[in-house]
């Protein structure tokens, strides 16, 4: 008979797996992200994108927005969307706990392409909302900025992890003993 210390050490097992292979899909991702040919040949041009989905949203309400690069401006405001305003950092978030938890490649790939463009897709409304509070709200836009989209963000990607953990992961046959 075993001892319940086994038993609680044994449940851990998988746990601990989990947070390792998380924590080093984590420092693997944001190296890669890091690097500067990375940066420049896909973080930039993809943040450019952003930002003119961003743009084309806004200009459905305004017709005065244009973009440039990265920056939405009109003549009222304008933001310059930069690394840690892009999404990256939450699909980063989200794509390390995908990986790390234990599914099919299948299920995994699948997860990871849904969950990035929901990220994304909030991420344009929150670009959005930012360059609208900038524009005719001033006073309240730097603790939306700072503090309730950024959390709300980084929510939706833990909110979307679980959900795929819970409904969609298939899980990896196990060898049977």
């Amino acid at each position: 008979m075993r001892s319940r210390e086994t038993r609680v050490t044994r449940g851990l097992a998988p746990r601990f797996i989990f947070v390792a292979k998380f924590g080093a899909a984590m420092i693997v991702l944001y190296v890669i992200v890091a690097l500067n040919p990375v940066n420049d040949r896909v973080i930039v041009p993809f943040t450019e994108l952003v930002a003119k989905a961003s743009g084309a949203v806004l200009r459905m309400s305004d017709g005065g927005i244009e973009t440039a690069g990265t920056v939405i401006h009109s003549p009222r405001f304008a933001i310059d969307v930069r690394n840690g305003c892009n999404g990256i950092e939450a699909i980063i978030l989200l794509c390390s706990a995908i990986i790390a938890f234990p599914a099919t490649l299948r299920s995994r790939l699948t997860g990871l392409l849904a969950a990035s463009i929901a990220i994304q897709l909030i991420n344009v409304v929150r670009l959005s909302s930012l360059f609208w509070l900038g524009a005719y709200q001033r006073r309240i836009f730097e603790i939306f900025h700072v503090a309730v989209w950024q959390s709300l963000i980084i929510l939706a990607a833990i909110s979307m992890f679980v959900l795929w953990s819970f409904k969609f992961a298939e899980k990896p046959l196990v060898a049977t003993r």
